[in-house]
């Protein structure tokens, strides 16, 4: 048995989970996150299949500090040595152009993960200081990179280019790249588990960040998000998909900085901008009391939904499967409801009984649907796991022989 720890870290928090396998069965034995790290009142939480989930006020002025205690606290509740942590799995970022998988990190891995960075200067940061703040604490663990953007390498050149001169391309890698890709594998392979086939199908993934993918035959074959993560759907706080002139005519017209013309693009835009919340619980309860923001705030939303989806199934030449996912595809039965009855030209039928389910993996399609409608949970930190697992077998492996 193994014990695999994986680490998704954003730029002030860190979400981690334990598991205990043997590469058949994986078993989450602990699951937390450091919150406000770098803030005042910074908070670690934890829970476990056999305790209830305890949170604790603590002061973390950096990502070395909270994974030295969240290290602390797996020691505490559910191993006795740091030995007993065989590899470390991150969710990076950006992999750029470099791979295409999940990768051991050695020397060379890390320098091309540092290169990639600059791709995503708002979120590859964060992603680089939780792997330095483990090189110093653990130095000897194995440690293995699943890349958000590796699923989509599978794209074909007609998705992913960009029509600009073909040199910003081929001196500059300025291309789409895509992200949430561990989370579109995990609904590629769950999907195929469930139905017991791969054929057409479309992963929404609705959460604070929002994206959506055509997958065929278990292969990503283009998505919403681009070059960066702010592009594609509507989100929280990002604006999705705009044209690319109006950054320079707020630059122009507004005297805003280059710097804070991004800040509002990525932190001040999408369901926040439109309505005040960036959080779509929130945005409901106004829907429903009637305000006008909110009201606009979700038709956007789905209007968005509906247009990608439906490109979508003309990429892929039809469609078997059409999958949520994320905090908002998991749990509101009210989004999935506005945007299915608006995809029955495509043979799309609800169950409306089964659509009452939340946060649980349910078909919620009718029976006469000529599409399968599935509920899937977000579980990225399972596809990690199984990555590292794969790789730490690879290597033990090639020892015997």
């Amino acid at each position: 048995m193994k014990k695999i720890l994986v680490l998704n870290s954003g730029s002030s928090s860190v979400k981690y989970q334990l598991f205990e396998t043997d590469g058949a069965v994986y078993t989450s034995l602990a699951k937390g996150m450091v919150e406000r790290i770098g803030l005042p009142n910074s908070v670690i939480s934890y829970s476990s299949s056999t305790e209830p989930k305890l949170s604790k006020i603590m002061n973390f002025p950096n990502h070395e500090a909270a994974i030295k205690e969240l290290l602390q606290v797996l020691l505490r509740h559910n191993i006795k040595s740091l030995d007993e942590i065989d590899a470390v799995g991150y969710r990076m970022g950006h992999g750029g152009e470099y791979f295409d998988k999940s990768v051991i990190i050695d020397d060379d891995v890390k320098a091309k993960i540092y290169d990639a960075v600059s791709l995503i200067p708002l979120h590859g940061p964060a992603f680089v200081l939780c792997l330095e703040a483990v090189n110093r604490v653990l130095p000897n663990v194995t440690q293995v990179a699943a890349f958000d953007s590796a699923f989509h390498q599978t794209m074909p050149k007609e998705a992913f280019l960009y029509a600009l001169p073909i040199e910003q391309y081929e001196k500059y890698r300025i291309r789409k790249y895509g992200f949430h890709g561990t989370s579109h594998a995990y609904i590629a392979q769950k999907t195929a588990e469930i139905l017991g086939k791969k054929g057409r199908v479309i992963s929404c993934h609705l959460g604070s960040g929002a994206s959506i993918t055509a997958i065929k035959d278990g292969k990503s074959v283009d998505t919403t998000m681009g070059f960066t993560p702010m592009v594609g759907m509507i989100m929280g706080t990002r604006c999705g998909d705009l044209d690319a002139y109006i950054p320079f005519h707020i630059m122009n017209t507004q005297h805003k900085t280059m710097h804070e013309v991004n800040m509002m693009l990525n932190k001040e835009s999408g369901l926040l901008g439109l309505s005040g919340y960036s959080d779509m619980r929130e945005i409901l309860e106004h829907y429903v009391a009637g305000e006008e923001r909110a009201i606009t705030a979700v038709n956007v939303y789905v209007h968005q939904l509906i247009k990608h989806i439906g490109s979508f199934v003309a990429v892929l030449g039809g469609l078997d499967t059409l999958v949520f996912t994320g905090g908002v595809g998991e749990n509101s039965a009210f989004i999935r409801k506005l945007v299915c009855n608006r995809l029955g030209c495509f043979g799309i039928s609800l169950d409306e009984n089964a659509n009452h389910a939340v946060g649980k993996e349910v078909l919620i399609s009718a029976e006469d649907s000529k599409v399968k409608v599935l509920v899937i949970p977000a579980n990225e930190e399972l596809m990690i796991a199984k990555d590292t697992y794969a790789l730490l077998d690879d290597v033990r492996m090639e020892n015997i022989a």
